[in-house]
């Protein structure tokens, strides 16, 4: 009996197969026609949308987002017109550097002082002596090395500046600009 049922299997597997052969070259064929269809959408189309949506955000954002918006804020909140600046002279001033023992060094300078608002003006020239007094000693403790470069500038701009807003208080001070500088 196992040998009847043996043959039997063998001769359906054959047709089986014949037709399952069969059947899958139909439904290849008709499976490589959708699965083409399906890469096709996967890899060309899909891409593509995604591609064009992605520039589309981009130019939405980087130009057109808000641009009405935009410049309706700035014609409607135009700007008050900037105060006028205002500059203080100092005296000029002739101070001996920090040589270490070594030959004297002199430093000439002659400064001018951004002022924030033109009623300050009396208040910095009342303690104008204390402003100089301060710029004098700071002065006198540097070395010429500490004057070189733009980097020595910017130092000593950044310094005088912390020291004539402490003197002038209540009165504020913008900036230090050196009008003349002398190492000698």
């Amino acid at each position: 009996m196992a040998k009847a049922a043996a043959k039997e299997e063998a001769k359906k597997e054959p047709e089986g197969e014949a037709a399952g052969a069969d059947g899958a070259e139909g439904g290849e064929g008709e499976g490589k026609k959708k699965l083409s269809g399906k890469k096709l959408v996967l890899f060309i189309v899909l891409p593509a949308i995604l591609g064009l949506g992605l520039i589309g955000g981009g130019v939405w954002f980087f130009f057109l987002r808000g641009s009405s918006h935009h410049e309706e804020q700035h014609a409607e909140a135009a700007p008050p017109p900037p105060a006028p600046v205002v500059f203080m002279n100092l005296p000029e001033m002739i101070v001996n550097l920090n040589s270490g023992g070594r030959r004297a060094n002199f430093l000439k300078i002659n400064i001018a002082l951004e002022v924030a608002n033109a009623t300050d003006v009396p208040r910095i020239e009342a303690v104008m002596p204390r402003i100089v007094d301060n710029f004098q000693v700071y002065l006198r403790e540097l070395r010429v090395e500490d004057l070189r470069g733009s980097a020595g500038m910017f130092r000593l701009r950044e310094e005088l500046l912390a020291r004539v807003n402490t003197a002038a208080q209540p009165a504020r001070i913008n900036d230090v600009l050196f009008r003349e500088m002398l190492v000698q």
